[in-house]
């Protein structure tokens, strides 16, 4: 860093020493060599600052923006607390890792951990012991260091848009009085969504390069458990949904699909199809974004993609496990793929945002509303249009990558000291059609590429060295894309 420095004050004192000269130097050698040295000035920057100079002019406001926004429809309150400490504080010892599809037992819990900390990758699941989940939730709640938050998608959604005061919103949801209390101000709560006691979700979290036995996270993530009936049988939805008449919003944001997955096959699908007939009385003319979140059941999420859910919904928010698993269960481009081995290559995953666009999109044949999808992993994201029915993307991509990297570190705005680049430099745009290559320019760190009236806007992540809470980063990304997006009247 220093050198850097040493760099930036040599090449300023001989500009300035140029400018004393002036006079006595030709008017074209002059010119010469103040650009170059100006340009070893930009390039004595660092690549984060040029970044974050750069992101700051393209973010603006879209000409027409959201008034009211309304927001369900999980919520519950986040207990954050360290993921090897509580498993030791419950006498749990190191072991091998073991993905489960559902938790029964305490060993269950450790060897799912155990699994997702090794690869650091997110992942959520639901514990069927009530009266087991309860003990584990009092001690995480009774942990020294144990903080209280804001949980669920939709809960966190509303939260993030709510610190605009421009914006008023609305929030149905499980809400108790520990989450009630916790919500700004801004967020309304209809009487209706209010119940006698708080929904719970255990958020255990890790740092990068922590070790547990023979285990090493290779990047900060989170495990996410909980015994949720409430969001689990999407019990606010029909009131979400009959609560839009009066607030009459611009823009609705959904959530809690996933949390379906604790409930038998056959109350599943049951539920489905209600929600499916619910989300359908929402009137057409005002845009619906569906986030998404961690699944295991490949024929559920078959089910939410061909099912009319899809279609339903004008935008998709998704992370790269989500996008991965939603390939594999329809049998999508690159479904063979395993698992991603380090950051996510950019045209594997062009390819299937493609594809999903293509096949489930809105198109002159389709009666489909989508058709937009906010993709986020930790090194960078891609917001992926179909062309004529959304704006000011470039500044929504780059809205989403500056909160990650203020979030995750927990500042007012990006300290370029406490952040860096992981994104690739060079990448291609698709693995399976003749692709184009592109190479990353940090003071124009949106790249914009076409694809059969398809529209990519990739940007870069500052990706933060020292995470401070890495708990609902994908909501409020997608939260502040949503923020800066304009969508066009048809």
């Amino acid at each position: 860093m220093w050198q850097r420095s040493v760099c930036v004050g040599l090449l300023a004192l001989a500009l300035g020493y140029l400018c004393l000269l002036g006079p006595e130097l030709p008017h074209s050698a002059l010119r010469h060599l103040s650009a170059s040295l100006l340009g070893g000035l930009r390039r004595a920057r660092s690549l984060e600052g040029r970044m974050v100079a750069a992101w700051q002019a393209a973010i603006v406001r879209p000409a027409r923006g959201w008034a009211r926004v309304a927001v369900g429809v999980n919520a519950c309150v986040d207990v954050v607390l360290s993921g090897v400490k509580l498993l030791e504080a419950l006498g749990l010892e190191p072991g091998d890792g073991k993905d489960h599809v559902v938790l029964n037992s305490r060993q269950d819990l450790k060897e799912a951990f155990t699994h997702f900390m090794e690869k650091g990758a997110a992942a959520e699941r639901f514990f069927s012991n009530a009266e087991s989940f309860h003990h584990i939730a009092q001690a995480a709640s009774e942990y020294p260091g144990a903080q209280l938050y804001v949980g669920g998608n939709a809960a966190l959604i509303g939260q993030k848009l709510a610190t605009n005061p421009d914006l008023k919103i609305l929030l149905c949801g499980p809400v108790g009085p520990k989450l009630h209390e916790l919500l700004d101000d801004n967020v309304v709560v209809p009487p209706e969504s209010m119940q006698e006691r708080d929904e719970f979700h255990l958020i255990l979290e890790y740092q990068a390069g922590e070790e547990w036995g023979q285990v090493r996270a290779p990047n900060a993530n989170r495990f996410i458990f909980s015994h949720d009936l409430s969001n689990g049988a999407l019990n606010m939805l029909e009131v979400f949904v009959s609560s839009l008449d009066e607030f009459q919003p611009d823009l609705v944001v959904l959530s809690g699909l996933h949390m379906m997955e604790g409930q038998s096959k056959e109350m599943r699908q049951r539920r489905l199809m209600e929600a499916v007939a619910s989300i359908s009385d929402i009137p057409t003319d005002i845009p619906i974004h569906l986030e998404l979140a961690s699944m295991t059941d490949q024929d559920f999420m078959s089910n939410i993609i061909h099912q009319q859910v899809f279609p339903l919904v004008n935008s998709i928010g998704l992370n790269e496990q989500e996008l991965l698993f939603l390939t594999q269960s329809a049998s999508g481009p690159h479904a063979s793929l395993a698992s991603w081995s380090g950051v996510p290559d950019v045209g594997v995953v062009s390819d299937i945002l493609f594809w999903i666009l293509k096949e489930h999109g809105k198109t002159e044949e389709r009666a489909s509303d989508l058709t937009r999808i906010h993709f986020h992993t930790l090194a960078y994201h891609i917001l992926v249009t179909v062309d004529g029915y959304w704006g000011n993307q470039v500044a929504a991509v780059a809205a989403g990558a500056r909160a990650a990297g203020t979030q995750a570190c927990a500042t007012e705005t990006i300290d370029t000291n406490k952040v860096f680049l992981k994104a690739p430099l060079e990448f291609v745009t698709s693995q399976i059609e003749a692709p184009s290559k592109i190479s990353l320019n940090p003071d124009e760190p949106v790249v914009h590429w076409h694809r059969e009236g398809i529209s990519f806007h990739f940007t870069p992540v500052l990706v933060c060295k020292d995470p401070v809470r890495t708990v609902g980063l994908g909501d409020a990304i997608s939260a502040e894309g949503l923020l800066y997006s304009e969508v066009y009247p048809q």
